[in-house]
Formats: structure tokens, C-alpha cells, sequence
């Protein structure tokens, strides 16, 4: 994705008629996540599952009062982008959140949750250190209630995450003392139009990822994204996103 955009986002993109660069799409998808978690009217968030902190970022610069926590277990991504304002750094995992309880605004988990394990006890700590009326939003790929593994194919192999179910998810987030307030699926507009982005532009995006890859990576890349065009269109995975109140 970074050889792709020349940036720093790694979400796959919320994408419109009017979208024609992933790096739009992705901040599309930044936008409609912002929106969702009502973050104009928190105070303080954490960014758990933060990447590059590029989405902290770009909610910094769109919502001025917010103060950010970039949550990550991956030390050399927090370091990525050096000091910011108002965002702070923390290296810890998600199933251990470094704040005291009832604490926070907002949680979020912008296309990061997939890697949650075990995603139990994430939302767990999540609803310790909310406020009362505090929020947890979700962003996460899914499969689908009643779907064999196997109709995932190579993305069983290729989508290095766990491949949780739509409805697990939503049973360890209402089992876990939250009230699913909003629910969305957008699969249409995640999958197929960046499949067609690749598609439409391989010759290009090809010749980036060879600058640092051998030929059989972006190989197995343009298989997984016919792939993963598919299993979209044949209803075998979509892409949440949940906002949650206590």
C-alpha cells in the first residue's frame, strides 16, 4: 500500500464514484470513521492498532481539540512519523491498555481489530477505560455467517489476520456489555473498487513493488485480489463498521 500510494496509510480505502487514487479513498474511509465516532465532540482517543499513525493525523488536523493516543504493539511503526501534536506514542498491546478506568472518549480500531487476539479481552479492556458515555467504533474486514473457510481460498493464506465472522464479532462486542448503536457494512465500497484500482493500473503499481520485491510477491498479490474481488461479490467476506456505546 505504501508503494502504491507514496503514503502512509495502510487501510484499504472507503471508495465513492468520484474516487479515483487509494490514497482518497483511504482518507474517505478516515472521514466516514470520524464521523461515526462523534469525534468533534471527544476530548481525548486512543488509536489502538495505530499503524503510522497517518489516520491519527488526519483526525488531529480535522478535529483541533482532540488529543490522540496511538496505540501499538509495533514499536517501529509508532516511531515512524517522529513527535506530533497532541499525540502521544505508546507502545503496549491491545489487551492491555496503559490508561485508567473510565478514562477515555473514544476507542478506535480502524481496520486493526482483525489482528486482535484474543478480540475478547480487547473489548473488554475497552470498556474499562471508556467513560460512561464513551464510544468504541470498529473497522474491520469479515466473513460472513454460514461461510465455509474454505471459500476463502488463498485469502485464507494471504490475508495475514484472523478471519473473524461478522456475527462473533458482534456477539463478543454485545457480550462484552456494549449496545451495537450503529452498524454498517461497506464491502461494496471497500473490495471490488480496489481490486479494479489494481486491475486497471498493474503495469504501474507492478513496476513499484519490484523496486523491492521478487516477481512471484506481486504474483501472488494480483491472484489474491481477483480473489478477494470475488469473495466480495459472492457475499463470502464484507467490511464492518460498528459503533458501540457501554
Amino acid at each position: 500500500m505504501q508503494l502504491a500510494t507514496s503514503g502512509s496509510m495502510l487501510n484499504f480505502g472507503y471508495w465513492t464514484e468520484n474516487t479515483t487514487e487509494p490514497i482518497i479513498a483511504q482518507k474517505n474511509l478516515c472521514s466516514y470513521f470520524g464521523n461515526l465516532a462523534e469525534l468533534e465532540k471527544a476530548k481525548n482517543a486512543i488509536d489502538v492498532g495505530s499503524g503510522l499513525s497517518a489516520p491519527a493525523i488526519f483526525w488531529r488536523n480535522n478535529y483541533n481539540k482532540l488529543n490522540l493516543f496511538c496505540v501499538n504493539i509495533n514499536y517501529d511503526q509508532l516511531s515512524f512519523s517522529g513527535p506530533e501534536r497532541n499525540i502521544e506514542f505508546l507502545n503496549s498491546t491491545c489487551t492491555k491498555l496503559p490508561f485508567s478506568d473510565n478514562s477515555v472518549d473514544r476507542v478506535l480500531a480502524l481496520e486493526s481489530a482483525q489482528h486482535f487476539k484474543p478480540l475478547k479481552d480487547f473489548i473488554s479492556e475497552s470498556k474499562r477505560v471508556l467513560k460512561p458515555d464513551g464510544l468504541l467504533i470498529l473497522a474491520l474486514p469479515v466473513t460472513l455467517p454460514s461461510v465455509s473457510v474454505l471459500k476463502l481460498g488463498i485469502l485464507k493464506f494471504t490475508w495475514s489476520s484472523e478471519h473473524y465472522r461478522l456475527d462473533h464479532v458482534k456477539e463478543l462486542v454485545t457480550s462484552g456489555g456494549f449496545i451495537i448503536d450503529d452498524e454498517k457494512l461497506i464491502g461494496k465500497n471497500v473490495y471490488g473498487p480496489l481490486a479494479n484500482y489494481y486491475l486497471e493500473n498493474r503495469i504501474k503499481l507492478k513496476k513499484l513493488i519490484l523496486q523491492k520485491y521478487p516477481n512471484y510477491v506481486e504474483k501472488i498479490l494480483y491472484t489474491s485480489i481477483l480473489k478477494m474481488k470475488s469473495a466480495s461479490q459472492q457475499k463470502v467476506i464484507d467490511y464492518v463498521v460498528l459503533k458501540c456505546r457501554i
